[in-house]
């Protein structure tokens, strides 16, 4: 739980001091920043993706897991939900509530949350979520400045969310191979350099939403795998 905790105080820490700067940021140094926890996202998915030892099951969680997500619309959903949460909450004069739902969604929705909740789980490795809590906490700057302090109770649902995916990692750990923790976290890792691609590109944006069943597909894959005779 270390990594959802430190990734929650980042957001409460950022969230309070760009509430307390909302004169705001020079455009310069919001984009070289963020261009720059671009980079060490794209880093860090790089380092996870290259551990892999089988790249056919790699290959084909990401062609199985795109397939899933186009079929199941997963990203139309959630950006749906977006839009839904706005208009619900989201009036002229509901500034406060605008803030804490938009942050949620953008902190709580993606692979990186989702790999790096599981993999503080299995391997008590939280590189990934203190990556995230760097980036969350400088969004939190950057939308409290913008938004309000409605930003920092965005903490809550990223604990909840977080916290829930990495005990329930943690509880069938038992049941999860050396080879499937590895093989999921490479095909967990293509995914967060596709988060660091769509931050550094706004013409070319990967659909990383329908994406996230592959990292649930390497399993089923790496099991199938090892029982093969070849």
């Amino acid at each position: 739980m270390l990594g959802t905790i430190v990734n929650s105080i980042a957001i409460i820490v950022g969230a309070l001091l760009g509430n307390f700067l909302k004169s705001g940021f020079p455009e310069n140094v919001k984009v070289t920043v963020m261009q720059g926890i671009s980079i060490t996202v794209i880093l860090i998915g790089l380092s996870m993706a290259l551990k892999s030892q089988n790249l056919l099951v790699v290959t084909l969680s990401i062609v199985v897991g795109a397939v899933l997500g186009e079929v199941l619309r997963i990203e139309d959903h959630l950006n749906r939900l977006g839009q839904s949460l706005e208009k619900r909450f989201g009036g002229e004069e509901g500034g406060f509530t605008r803030a804490f739902v938009t942050a949620s969604l953008v902190y709580c929705v993606g692979a990186m949350a989702v790999m790096g909740s599981i993999e503080s789980g299995l391997t008590g490795n939280h590189t990934t979520l203190f990556v995230k809590s760097l980036l969350d906490g400088v969004a939190s700057v950057v939308f409290a400045s913008s938004m309000g302090i409605g930003v920092a109770f965005a903490a809550l649902p990223v604990f909840l969310y977080q916290g829930c995916i990495t005990v329930a990692a943690a509880s069938v750990k038992a049941f999860l191979t050396p080879d499937v923790i590895r093989e999921m976290t490479a095909t967990g890792g293509l995914l967060i350099c596709s988060i660091g691609i769509n931050m550094l590109s706004s013409k070319l944006q990967i659909r990383v939403g329908n994406l996230l069943p592959a990292i649930f597909v390497s399993i089923f894959l790496t099991l199938a795998f090892s029982h093969l005779p070849f």
